[in-house]
């Protein structure tokens, strides 16, 4: 697909993708994140044919413009859409394959100074960043993988996976279809939390009631809960 092609596609993909869109007018205004990604193609074409210095000045521009850095060398795929996008950063050997979503302050970042080398992530096609999300290293993040909001990624995401915390540990389970239910990324904390009490709470009844006839019954069920727990961690 050609620059320009590519460029108009960026913008019927706000079109498609955000249900906030309601005038093109909008796009001049509201959409941070497909202005970022109209100076990157820009700056992309002319990394590609290596004319030197312009293409980061074209992204220097980009940045600030919108508040979105992403290096003239970082590899962009179709259909992607960063929505609001303030405070992303994509380096220079991310990998952005197609029909990813992306949140603001979302970083696809590097945790190595070797310049001879892939130093930021992978992002398969269809996966999802939650807002505030850092994905570190040269790691690679599985198809329609959802990122939780705020977590920090260190190591490969498989297919159809969700990672949440700090750091992230992936859930070996699906995800819903609508790539905007977040409200259904699993709170690892909380589910461990829960058992926690309950347990504390079988115990204490136990001593209060002095009745401990009922103690195994309960207990073995909370076990049950927690080791089913368990098997869905992959990590």
């Amino acid at each position: 697909m050609g620059l320009f092609a590519s460029i108009l596609e960026d913008f019927q993909t706000v079109k498609k993708n955000d249900p906030a869109f309601k005038s093109n007018l909008e796009l001049f205004f509201n959409y941070p994140g497909v202005w970022a990604l109209f100076y990157y193609r820009i700056a992309n074409f002319l990394y590609k044919i290596k004319i030197p210095y312009l293409p980061r000045m074209m992204s220097g521009l980009g940045l600030f413009l919108t508040s979105i850095d992403i290096h003239p060398a970082a590899t962009i795929g179709r259909r992607v859409f960063i929505d609001h996008g303030i405070g992303v950063v994509i380096g220079e050997t991310a990998v952005v394959e197609d029909d990813v979503l992306i949140y603001q302050q979302v970083t696809l970042g590097g945790v190595s100074l070797d310049k001879d080398t892939k130093r930021h992530p992978t992002i398969k096609s269809g996966t999802v960043i939650g807002a505030g999300a850092k994905i570190l290293g040269n790691i690679t993040i599985g198809e329609k993988a959802r990122i939780g909001a705020n977590s920090v990624v260190v190591r490969d995401v498989p297919d159809n996976s969700t990672a949440v915390g700090i750091p992230a540990r992936v859930i070996e389970k699906g995800f819903d279809k609508n790539p905007l239910s977040h409200n259904k990324i699993p709170d690892i904390d909380k589910e461990v939390f829960g058992y926690i009490l309950k347990r504390i709470a079988v115990l204490e009844n136990a001593i209060i009631s002095k009745d401990t006839s009922n103690i195994n019954s309960k207990d073995n069920e909370l076990e049950d809960l927690y080791q089913a727990f368990l098997k869905s961690m992959k990590n």
